[in-house]
């Protein structure tokens, strides 16, 4: 039975993806995935996909707004640009979309099944019951408005939704995942992204199915009218009631809705062990292996948290912010996109991939290897400050090509 993996608070936020970022994130996601399905399979990268704190890391490595809804929107948007044209030999396809693209999803799907020789029409079934269930079974008052519907050559698919609620300026994600789906309506979600906001009708939970018999029967037994003159004798009679069953506890992330990047939202330990594992692995893996012009100190520091999204376990991931200090922000936050780091860290991770598929996994591996020595180095790398670390980069931001959704930042020195 597939299990929820934890929640997360997303602030909703407007507006479009500048061409420019979005040109690279889907490069970089892309190559990324490719990385990910040459170490571990395209089924891992499914599961991975349907992980609510992998999929928001992955956002931010990215160059998104790191706690936004947006990373929904613009992360299935790059993917379904960028594996299009590598379907055949990814053996993975991108539907649906937002708004209109949404309700395109079940089209799509047998069209695919027409073409790939899987049953299509089950899937785009699939996809409408998905729908319903997050927006009819789990009624917490937020509108599905995305629905993206990601399947494999094989038939396994992930899915990933978000719901609005306007008035509070908050969105909610949610997750599925075929692999050992056994019913819609029995506890189905992954995980479930979005601020808890009063009480929340889920009759998908487990212990909700004597209470969907019940209701079955009572519109059967008594009709419409019958049923609403019993909630009408049983609001008369209300009595305080007895505390209800605790719900499953479930991991957390909350996203705030400031925009800049403050301490507390980073694992201190974890960001110094990115640091210092860029300062030791650099010089030995980068110089000797890699040999992709410009590549310096600065971009391998990023290809350290592109590293650990690509090979990280799952509890490392209850910190998207961390994830900014690869590629930044399109709104400045932590720091400006540095745009020649982000060109390099595509071409490193290229380079590694189309080796790989020579049989050259040097590369992919030297990467691998950038990621082991983060988590090595945590609990011995020398305290930093974040207040210096942030400084930093903004105040060398124009050598690095800085740019946002405000434009290009003063200097024209390149560094990476």
């Amino acid at each position: 039975m597939s299990q929820r993996t934890g929640s997360a608070d997303l602030p909703l936020h407007g507006g479009r993806v500048p061409a420019w970022l979005s040109d690279r994130m889907t490069a970089l996601g892309v190559v990324m995935c490719e990385a990910i399905i040459h170490h571990y399979g395209r089924d891992e990268l499914l599961r991975r996909l349907a992980h609510p704190f992998w999929f928001q890391a992955f956002g931010s490595v990215m160059g998104m707004d790191w706690h936004s809804s947006g990373i929904t929107t613009s992360v299935l948007g790059a993917l379904k640009r960028g594996l299009a044209p590598r379907s055949k030999e990814l053996g993975l396809h991108v539907c649906g979309g937002r708004g209109k693209h949404s309700r395109q999803t079940p089209h799509e799907l047998v069209a695919l099944g027409d073409r790939l020789g899987f049953d299509g029409g089950g899937l785009a079934t699939t996809s409408r019951l998905v729908a319903r269930v997050d927006s009819a079974a789990v009624q917490d008052g937020f509108d599905l408005y995305l629905h993206g519907f990601i399947v494999s050559d094989d038939g396994r698919w992930v899915v990933v939704q978000q719901g609005m609620k306007g008035e509070v300026g908050q969105a909610r994600r949610y997750h599925w995942l075929s692999e050992g789906l056994e019913s819609f309506v029995d506890a189905p979600h992954v995980g479930i992204d979005g601020e808890t906001q009063g009480d929340i009708l889920n009759l998908t939970d487990l212990r909700a199915r004597a209470s969907r018999s019940a209701q079955i029967e009572l519109l059967n037994t008594l009709g419409a009218e019958g049923v609403a003159r019993e909630v009408a004798a049983i609001e008369r009679a209300k009595s305080p009631a007895p505390a209800p069953e605790p719900q499953m506890m479930l991991p957390h992330l909350s996203l705030p809705a400031h925009h800049e990047v403050r301490r507390g939202d980073v694992v201190m330990t974890r960001l110094q062990g990115n640091l210092a594992a860029a300062a030791e692995r650099g010089p030995v893996d980068f110089t000797e292996l890699l040999q992709v012009p410009g590549v310096g100190a600065r971009t391998v520091r990023a290809l350290a948290l592109v590293a650990e999204v690509m090979h990280g376990a799952a509890c490392r991931f209850s910190d998207p912010a961390r994830f900014a200090f690869a590629h930044g922000g399109k709104d400045r936050h932590p720091f400006p996109v540095p745009i020649h780091v982000y060109d390099h860290t595509i071409s490193v991770l290229k380079s590694a991939v189309s080796n790989a598929k020579l049989g050259q996994d040097d590369q992919l591996h030297a990467l691998q290897r950038l990621d082991a020595e983060s988590r090595r180095l945590e609990d011995m790398a020398a305290a930093v400050s974040f207040e210096k670390v942030v400084a930093e980069e903004r105040a060398r931001s124009g050598r690095y090509g800085g740019r946002s959704i405000f434009g290009w930042e003063a200097d024209a020195r390149r560094i990476a």
